[in-house]
This record gives structure tokens, sequence and C-alpha cells, in this order.
């Protein structure tokens, strides 16, 4: 877990300098305050009451950034902006995260200090917007920003899970359906033959399935829980990790379709990312990372790196071959026109849209598979079960 320290350092012209760092040990708060050119004379480890809170939701950060915009942009202080939301939270653990951050603030810590030194509680991307909105002395933008940022990805993270529902209510009545099939209707066509030597081929091995599900079902359970568990340590191998994040925006159909979910998140956070004053390169790293996705992130160390040399983002992007050539087409245009920011902000938009249409294609694309594998498993029933069911009434005409 992070460690927070509160020190008090003097920079290469002596200043005085005081603050909070957030650390994972003693050493790496030692070799941050050297990156910054500065000597601590003073430090000590800060106690939070945040132990029982990971990270902000979504919603939670849209609710509290709109909040912290409106109050500032009628004119409130910061430090009593803090002070009315820290009440109006709900949850005791959100309070006192809130609480913290206003006492810190009221003691004489920026902003963005005060919500540094609480670690991944509040991502990295909202301390380097409020970072950057305190150098300008446009904090009450900067929130307004950050409030339509996570609005727009708490929509899109609804939009995905509404139209995940029906897929998974369509996976789980298959399985239900296959497993009632084999285990309950499978075995009674052995009591159709007197001897069950002579039942067809498909009905004894279907029949023959379903013992087996009935008498090793526990085995069963444990197999597939092992591969679950193999499939998720595998993705936490670099090697593995890679090749999956490629494969999901390389692959058929619905790699496209991903490819636009990705578009829109990028758009979003780098138009509210840019729009807020911070450097190109911060903001193509910060944007980067919000993708969560180790084959883009590769690829974007790339395109840092280019920029940085002197080309253009279009020209990165587009060499990277990770989004479409529109996106990049619109890039370029912003690039000429001198007015990138507002670009982007009207691709966020569009491509928010996009973004929605492609997750309900996604989905959809679930539909017909399930119902494929429903339609497999009736047609197998219906051959084993006939042929068995005709010639049991053929035995009773006989007889």
């Amino acid at each position: 877990m992070p460690m927070s320290f509160a020190y008090t350092a003097k920079d290469a012209v002596g200043n005085v300098r005081k603050g909070v760092m957030t650390a994972a040990d003693e050493q790496e708060f030692l070799a941050k305050i050297r990156e910054k050119g500065m000597f601590v004379t003073e430090y000590k480890e800060r106690q939070t009451n945040t132990k029982t809170i990971k990270k902000f939701k979504t919603r939670d950060l849209a609710f509290a950034t709109r909040q912290m915009a409106a109050m500032l942009t009628s004119g409130l202080t910061l430090v009593k902006a803090l002070d009315i939301l820290c009440k109006e939270q709900e949850s005791e653990a959100a309070r006192n995260v809130w609480r913290d951050v206003y006492e810190n603030v009221q003691k004489g810590e920026s902003f963005s200090d005060a919500l540094e030194v609480h670690g991944s509680v509040f991502p990295t991307l909202m301390t380097s917007m409020v970072g950057a909105g305190e150098s300008s002395g446009q904090m009450d933008v900067i929130m307004q920003r950050l409030s339509d940022y996570y609005a727009n990805q708490n929509k899109l993270a609804n939009t995905i899970k509404s139209a995940m529902v029906y897929p998974i209510i369509l996976v789980v009545l298959t399985v239900a359906v296959v497993i009632g099939v084999f285990v309950f209707i499978m075995p009674t066509f052995e009591d159709l033959y007197e001897d069950p030597n002579m039942m067809p081929g498909l009905s004894k091995a279907m029949m023959n399935i379903g013992k087996f599900l009935v008498a090793h079902w526990v085995i069963l359970i444990l197999v597939v829980a092992a591969l679950v568990f193999a499939f998720i340590y595998a993705l936490k191998l670099p090697d593995v990790r890679l090749k999956w994040d490629r494969f999901i925006i390389k692959g058929p159909a619905f790699g496209k379709l991903v490819v636009k979910i990705y578009t829109a998140r990028f758009a979003q956070t780098m138009a509210s990312l840019y729009s807020s004053g911070l450097p190109m390169v911060e903001c193509l790293k910060r944007s980067a990372d919000t993708l969560n996705n180790s084959y883009i992130s590769l690829k974007f160390r790339d395109i840092i790196d280019e920029v940085k040399s002197g080309e253009t983002l279009s020209s990165s992007i587009q060499r990277a071959d990770i989004f479409d050539s529109m996106f990049c087409s619109i890039i370029f245009v912003g690039e000429e026109a001198g007015a990138l920011d507002d670009i982007l902000a009207k691709t966020a938009e569009y491509y928010d849209e996009e973004a929605d249409s492609a997750v309900k294609r996604l989905c959809s694309l679930l539909e017909p598979v399930m119902l494929i594998v429903l339609g497999v498993v009736i047609g197998l029933v219906c051959g084993a079960f006939f042929p068995a069911l005709y010639d049991s009434i053929g035995h009773i005409e006989n007889s």
C-alpha cells in the first residue's frame, strides 16, 4: 500500500518548500525528492483515516467534480467548497477522504498535493488536471471539464452494463438448458430399451454424456475453475497480456468495434487534459494509461518519442495503426487550424455516440452464437429422442 510523507525541503536557491508526497516506501520518497532538485530537511510518514476505501467510483467522481464546479463558479472559496462537499458525502469512508483533503488544503497544501497523498483513491488524471487548474487559476473551469469527463465515462460504463444484461441472461439460459438436457432428460432414454446396447449411436452417446456429468460434476467444476484461474493468471504475464490486448483490437468482427470504444475514451481524456493546459507529452501518456491496454501503451511509447522529436501527433498516430484513419485525419485538421483542443472536444462527442452503437453491436454478436448453441442442443435432443421413441412404439406394436 502506498505511503504518504509530509516533508520540509529546500530547493536549489534555498527556498523552503513544504508538501506531501506519495511513494511505495521511504527510499522511493527520497529518490522523488532528489529528482525534483530539492534537499529534504525534515519528513515523516502521515497516517490517514482512509484505509477502508481503495478507489472512488466514476459516478462518485462525476458527482464530486460537478458539485465543486458549481460551488467554485458561484464564487465560493476552494476551502469552503471542500468543506461543503465533505458534509454531503453519504459514505463514512468517503467523508474521511474528503475531510482529510479539506484539512490539508486548509493548512496550506495545494489541492493537487492533498489529492495525491491518497494515492490510488483519486485517479492520476484528476490530480494532473487539478494541478493544471492551480497553475492557470481556472479551477472552476477544470472542475467542469472533469465533471463532463467522468459523466461521459460513467455513461459509457452504464451503456456497456445495460447492453450486457440480455447476452448474460442468454448465456445462463443456454448453460442451464444444456445441463438440464444431459442430466435429467437423456438418462430417461435408457428405460425405453430393454437392451441398452440396441440404442442408436447418438442416443447412447448423449446418455453417456449425461451419466458422466452426474457422476463427475465436482471434478468438472474444479476443472472449469482451474481453467478460469489459469486464464486470469496468464493475463498477468506481460507477454501473454500483450498478445491478448492486441487480439482485442485486431480480432475479426469485434476488433473494429472495440477500437471505436477505445477511440471515444482516448478522445475524451485527451480533450480534457489538453484543454487544461497540460503539455502534449503528459496528455498522451495519461490518455493512453486510461485505456488499460498494454499493446496500445507500447505503441504510445513510440508516439511520444516521435512527438518529442518534432513529429506531428496525427502522423505519429497514423503510423501506430491503432485508431481508424478518420480520427487521424481529424487530429491533422486540428493541428493545421491551431485548434486541436476544440477539435478533440467535438471528436469526443462524435465518438461517444459511436461507442454507444459499438457496444450494442458487440453484444448483438453474442446473441446469434447463443441461439445457434441452443438450436444445436435442441436438434441433438430431437435426433436422439425420436428414434428411441419410434423404436419403443414399434416394440409395443409387435408385442
